[in-house]
């Protein structure tokens, strides 16, 4: 700000508050036109915009001890006398400021008005500036845990903000584990006049008991028997929308093969993850003395073959 604006502008007019108003009801006084003519509130009034930085402008003076000092002393000075006297005549400019400083040479040139300021205030070149900008609020800190379904399709949730006021949030489907979400605005009020703080809200999404995520991607296992491994079969397998789908299993699959369901992982935006089932061969716990001759005479046809012979001459058994 420009010292002569201090010279021009009223800024105890600008409140509406007194020259002696105290510290606690200067401020009481600007919390509450502030609130009133935030940009915030009036989106899209040029005026009330306007008026707003003239509240946060004289606030940020009056409410600094030294500013407000030395901006009663300017304004004192100045009542009733012209801003300049170029022939230093009598209670002029050079009257006032030569008994500041020690006197100001008669007939001398109009004094410039920020030099003098900068000098006596330690501004810089063209004057000096008291305005501060105005501090962010507080942000409100929360957290929400969701299960895999929900957090996968999204939902919307309810929170008690600021003095108590209800904040609605919507969670976007794929949400993950640990996200957060950012609603602007809707914190804690500014102690003077800058923006309101944040709403952060942390996700939290416990491990599903049977389904796992992997990227965009759900992961199941899936045990399948002997019989359906060696011979091939066609079998059932939820999926995490509740529903049941029907997966081939070819000939001849190992445990651990991994078969791709289309669709039926995580929405995130225009993607569409898959399912992917991992086969685990359920080997039989206890056999009858029928079927384990059964065995015994299929494992008899069967051809001779090590499984683990590859594995020991790799490692150079």
């Amino acid at each position: 700000m420009a010292s002569q604006d201090w010279l021009e502008k009223d800024f105890y007019q600008v409140l509406g508050v007194s020259k002696d108003a105290s510290e606690s009801e200067i401020k009481k006084t600007y919390r509450s036109l502030a609130r009133q003519f935030h940009p915030d509130s009036n989106p899209g009034d040029a005026s009330a915009e306007a008026r707003f930085k003239e509240i946060s402008e004289a606030y940020s003076v009056l409410s600094d001890t030294q500013q407000r000092a030395e901006y009663d002393q300017i304004r004192a000075m100045q009542a009733g006398r012209p801003r300049f006297t170029a022939g230093g005549g009598a209670g002029g400019f050079d009257d006032v400021f030569g008994g500041m400083f020690g006197g100001v040479p008669r007939g001398a040139q109009s004094a410039d008005f920020g030099d003098l300021f900068s000098g006596l205030f330690g501004g810089g070149q063209g004057g000096f500036s008291g305005y501060r900008e105005p501090t962010k609020g507080r942000d409100v800190i929360s957290r929400v845990t969701l299960d895999l379904p929900t957090a996968l399709k999204g939902t919307e949730i309810s929170l008690e903000g600021p003095g108590g006021k209800k904040i609605t949030a919507r969670v976007p489907a794929g949400v993950k584990d640990g996200q957060k979400i950012r609603i602007r605005g809707k914190g804690h009020p500014s102690p003077d006049g800058g923006k309101h703080g944040d709403v952060i809200i942390t996700v939290g999404v416990p491990k599903h008991q049977i389904f796992g995520r992997d990227g965009d991607n759900l992961r199941l296992e899936v045990p399948i028997t002997f019989g359906e491994a060696a011979l091939g079969a066609t079998i059932e397998v939820p999926t995490i929308e509740g529903e049941v789908v029907k997966v081939k299993v070819p000939a001849g699959t190992p445990s651990g093969k991994v078969l791709r369901v289309k669709g039926h992982g995580v929405r995130s935006g225009a993607a569409l993850g898959d399912l992917l089932v991992e086969l685990q061969v359920a080997v039989p716990a206890h056999l009858s003395k029928v079927a384990q001759g059964h065995l015994d005479k299929l494992m008899s046809a069967l051809p001779k073959e090590n499984p683990r012979e590859d594995l020991l001459k790799r490692a150079g058994v």
